[in-house]
């Protein structure tokens, strides 16, 4: 099908198709399994990023060649794929696929994913949904690797400091995922995103709730603030009222129309 001819032994994974990525849980070792090595990698690079594969009918298993190419990347540690990857995150933005794995993919490259990355998360000209997979690829590496964790919480405050540049959906993800990150010592510059109202709350909350993810504030305390806010909208919303004629017995009597003198 495809009009690019790969070598052995990449050439394999134009065969395995979609059943080979769902037999098991974890993901097939690709370089015990089939022997690839770093001399691969560049031809791995090619077929991850093929775009004929890509977006080939589903029911042909070259087109999933291109997932298992980059698995097999990751499990390599191909630093050098990390930027012809990135370069085609626009082009991938609607597949499910790519942007459910590369944070996976990226987390196991380590260390020299996270420059490119955030570099592709600060860039607003990038698509919304491709800076959403950057973020998601920034907590993973976190999460991941616990000494890249402070490095990637700073890449995600520093795009949220452009919070009123950005969309409010933008914000949103970005505080959720600093929340992923559980990461208290954000909750400045979060504050700020709310206190500007340009946060989607649909994504992660208000700031109350990120307070209690946050282990700020206590469910209770959540519960205690936002019924004590509510009584108050009331009170004010009541106090607003036109004061409304009195439904009493004199109120009655007085509104009725007197009765004609006989003759």
């Amino acid at each position: 099908m495809t009009s690019e001819t790969y070598s052995p032994p990449v050439n394999v994974l134009l065969q395995l198709g979609e059943k080979r990525l769902r037999l098991h849980h974890k993901w097939i070792d690709y370089p015990q399994q089939y022997g690839f090595t770093e001399a691969d990698i560049p031809e791995l690079t090619r077929m991850a990023i093929d775009q004929e594969l890509n977006w080939a009918e589903s029911d042909n298993p070259e087109s999933w060649a291109p997932v298992h190419a980059w698995r097999a990347l990751g499990q390599l540690k191909a630093e050098d794929a990390v930027e012809p990857l990135l370069s085609v995150f626009s082009a991938m933005e609607e597949n499910d696929w790519f942007n459910e794995e590369m944070p996976e993919v990226f987390a196991l490259i380590g260390s020299a994913a996270l420059s490119p990355t955030r570099d592709f998360l600060e860039n607003p000209k990038n698509p919304f949904y491709c800076r959403w997979t950057a973020a998601n690829i920034l907590v993973k590496l976190g999460q991941t690797h616990p000494e890249m964790r402070a490095a990637c919480v700073a890449a995600l405050e520093a795009t949220l400091e452009q919070y009123s540049s950005n969309s409010p959906e933008m914000n949103g993800v970005l505080v959720n995922s600093l929340l992923d990150l559980a990461s208290r010592e954000s909750a400045p510059i979060i504050e700020q995103a709310y206190a500007a109202k340009w946060v989607d709350f649909s994504i992660c909350g208000d700031w109350l709730d990120v307070q209690r993810h946050l282990g700020l504030l206590s469910p209770a305390e959540v519960y205690e603030h936002r019924h004590r806010v509510d009584a108050e909208r009331l009170r004010v919303k009541t106090s607003k009222l036109p004061a409304s004629p009195s439904k009493g017995f004199g109120a009655e009597t007085a509104q009725k129309k007197p009765k004609k003198k006989s003759k």
